[in-house]
């Protein structure tokens, strides 16, 4: 444990914000991105973090940007602390692992998530209603099952608090029609290469959510992809309709958490080490079955 990183700290360079996971610092023409190792649950940062997880969120990050060329051009412009600016080099022991150098984007004021599984906020909706964000679904479904076609169901974004789901319509209000249509077949693209490569590997990919931003007028994919934080993987050889399945994310931290006597607001609870060290464990479990 003595090697997490909580917080960074780079003298001389400008911070521009940090989120629930990751620290922003703006480099001459770039952005430098670091997934540190603080953990978020029901949009709150808990008090201690999972040692390592922010390279192993790296890491997949980097293997399905590389997938997702042929796609979509993503914002990396390196990975290797040699190949960033000179002023840079002296914080490699902390920056070595778990940053990227990448280009300046305007991000999208939603999030992009594809639903292939019923699962989540997605199979509560169901149940009330028998839609997910609006889309109607075939009557009978039950917690899981697999969706005939990965339904696209986008979100506002929350720097603080709940993301919110909203409906396809109302996304196409807030970035205009064009710009929806373009990210909705995009994000339809990825999760299901995504999904046929993860499935060749004995993984299912419930649901994923994505981020675009544009640069020079292009959409690009920015801030991470397909990993643990962003997406839920099942495994295919215990996945079991009607219930909830086993994840290999925070699943076991969120669970845990349902166990105690918390409103999910601020200050989180503190993790116990068992805690920890599970979920740890299923981080690097789904880092060596995507990537290898």
């Amino acid at each position: 444990m003595s090697d997490i990183v909580m917080e960074t700290k780079l003298e001389g360079i400008r911070l521009l914000r940090r989120g629930k996971v990751r620290d922003v610092y703006e480099v001459d023409d770039f952005l430098l991105i670091i997934a540190t190792d603080r953990v978020s649950a029901f949009d709150v940062v808990l008090p201690n973090g999972i040692s390592g997880k922010g390279k192993v969120l790296t890491l997949i990050s980097l293997y399905w940007f590389g997938q997702m060329r042929d796609i979509m051009e993503n914002h990396i412009v390196a990975t290797e602390v040699e190949a960033y600016p000179a002023k840079l080099h002296k914080y490699k022991d902390v920056l070595e692992g778990r940053s990227m150098l990448v280009k300046k984007a305007n991000p999208m004021p939603v999030e992009c998530i594809v639903r292939g599984y019923l699962s989540g906020s997605g199979w509560k909706e169901y149940r009330n209603s028998g839609t997910v964000c609006g889309i109607r679904l075939p009557a009978g479904l039950v917690e899981s099952s697999r969706l005939d076609q990965p339904i696209f169901t986008p979100s506002t974004k929350a720097d603080e608090g709940h993301d919110m789901n909203i409906s396809f319509d109302e996304m196409r209000r807030i970035v205009g029609d064009e710009i929806a249509q373009q990210l909705r077949a995009a994000s339809l693209r990825i999760y299901t290469k995504a999904r046929d490569i993860a499935e060749k590997k004995g993984i299912i990919i419930a649901d994923t959510k994505m981020e675009f931003g544009t640069c020079d007028n292009r959409l690009i994919l920015i801030d991470e992809l397909l990993t643990p934080d962003s997406s839920r993987f099942w495994s295919a050889g215990t996945y079991e309709p009607g219930k909830g399945q086993d994840s290999y994310d925070k699943q076991i931290i969120r669970d845990y958490l349902l166990t105690l006597d918390w409103d999910q607001t601020y200050p989180g609870p503190v993790l116990p080490d068992h805690i920890v060290d599970k979920a740890i464990e299923r981080y690097r479990d789904i880092y060596r079955i995507i990537v290898g």
